[in-house]
């Protein structure tokens, strides 16, 4: 398994699916959301009307339109309560049900935000080792090989993947 940290702008990555951290619309908001939408023109909104919504921990798939991705993939994450509320099995199912969308659709190459760790208030260290713990166990057990890039908006996300990735032993090949 590939993966990577990269901090930058996720609607510049030329790969075959950037993963939108969505909200339950799919019609667009802020954050990560709302640059993906902008980036990728008019379509994207037309193409996810069509799919009247989609429950949280669930996913979508959409071509990428004006995007150098060939695909988005919209995943609504869980809004951070306590940690009571099933928070985690949720955030779980949102890489789970994008990597099984990815794998059906042959990308080879994924890019992963921060779900739900901007206005969702998710704790970015536990968002993040709910990412590579899901992430090393749906590759396992498919035997899909993508390769994994994970995003961080701002340096404090990269400094978290990267303290995640040390207590994780994972080379960040990015380094």
């Amino acid at each position: 398994m590939d993966v990577i940290c990269w901090q930058g702008d996720i609607t510049t990555l030329k790969v075959d699916a950037i993963v939108n951290a969505a909200n339950t619309s799919l019609l667009g908001g802020g954050g990560v959301d709302g640059a993906i939408h902008r980036a990728a023109g008019g379509a994207l909104l037309e193409a996810c009307k069509k799919f009247n919504g989609c429950a949280t921990g669930e996913a979508r798939i959409t071509p990428g339109f004006n995007l150098p991705a060939r695909y988005v993939i919209h995943t609504p994450g869980p809004i951070w309560k306590d940690g009571k509320h099933h928070e985690q099995e949720l955030l779980s199912q949102c890489y789970q049900n994008s990597l099984k969308l990815a794998q059906e659709y042959g990308c080879e190459s994924i890019a992963f935000p921060a779900i739900s760790t901007g206005v969702y208030h998710f704790p970015l260290k536990l968002a993040t080792e709910i990412a590579v713990n899901t992430i090393q166990d749906y590759c396992l057990a498919s035997d899909y090989d993508p390769q994994i890039i994970l995003v961080a908006f701002d340096a404090n996300t990269q400094q978290v993947y990267q303290a995640v990735f040390n207590q994780f032993g994972l080379d960040d090949k990015n380094k």
